[in-house]
């Protein structure tokens, strides 16, 4: 299983006191130094954390998969097209919350989501799509032509007890499953952290798993390359 990690909790420490320091694009060369398969950040609407300069210098710096986080603007479609990132993702934004809540509505959205990827397509970028593990979704997915899903991972993170968590880890590995029969790349991501990614690292469907907030955390009493690589034993140690 290969691992992304999300850099925006960099930029948020950087954005606290202005100025440059610390760096998330020196973060993201530590973490693709320390095995990560990609970068991940997150460009919002509000811009809280990643900044369209950011984004830029880490296109043009990083080695590997450069995956741009984002909403289905039209302001950020445009930028995402200019700055022609490896992979976007596609996720639902309010301004209002803390961290992205849930996945996106294709059952709802589907006309909209459909001439979004194509958009995309049409300018060679992949396209996943982050939605809640509901079979629904996965099927509407596949219906408008992404590249992949990435799987909402944040209910089973937040489980009360270990028969919740075991209830919403069969309905991940059920979606993981479908998500493969129809032909997408399958992700995971939200809430994943060294505690609970063991299971998640164990279902065979899930190709990589997008990990942020708890390896930055970690990284500030190890340092950030031997808490990416922790993180990478954890994942590939079944």
């Amino acid at each position: 299983m290969r691992l992304a990690i999300n850099i925006d909790h960099i930029a948020t420490l950087r954005n606290a006191r202005g100025g440059s320091d610390p760096d998330p694009v020196q973060a993201a060369l530590l973490c693709e130094e320390a095995g990560a398969v990609g970068i991940v950040c997150h460009l919002r609407e509000d811009r809280r954390h990643i900044k369209d300069d950011d984004v830029r210098r880490l296109r043009s710096t990083i080695k590997k998969k450069l995956d741009l986080e984002m909403a289905a603007t039209e302001e950020i479609i445009g930028i995402a097209i200019k700055t022609k990132p490896d992979l976007v993702t596609l996720v639902p934004e309010r301004r209002q919350e803390l961290t992205t809540e849930g996945g996106l509505d294709i059952v709802r959205q589907k006309k909209y989501y459909q001439s979004v990827v194509k958009k995309f397509h049409q300018n060679r970028i992949l396209v996943s799509l982050f939605i809640d593990p509901v079979d629904a979704q996965v099927r509407a997915s596949a219906d408008i032509g992404t590249d992949m899903i990435e799987l909402h991972t944040g209910e089973y993170a937040e489980a009360k007890s270990e028969q919740q968590m075991k209830v919403r880890l069969g309905k991940i590995q059920e979606a993981a499953a479908l998500g493969k029969s129809l032909g997408l790349g399958v992700n995971a991501g939200h809430g994943l952290d060294y505690s609970n990614i063991k299971p998640i690292a164990a279902i065979k469907e899930i190709d990589e798993v997008s990990i942020g907030h708890a390896v930055i955390v970690h990284a500030l009493s190890i340092g950030l390359e031997s808490a990416v690589r922790e993180m990478l034993r954890l994942i590939n140690k079944q």
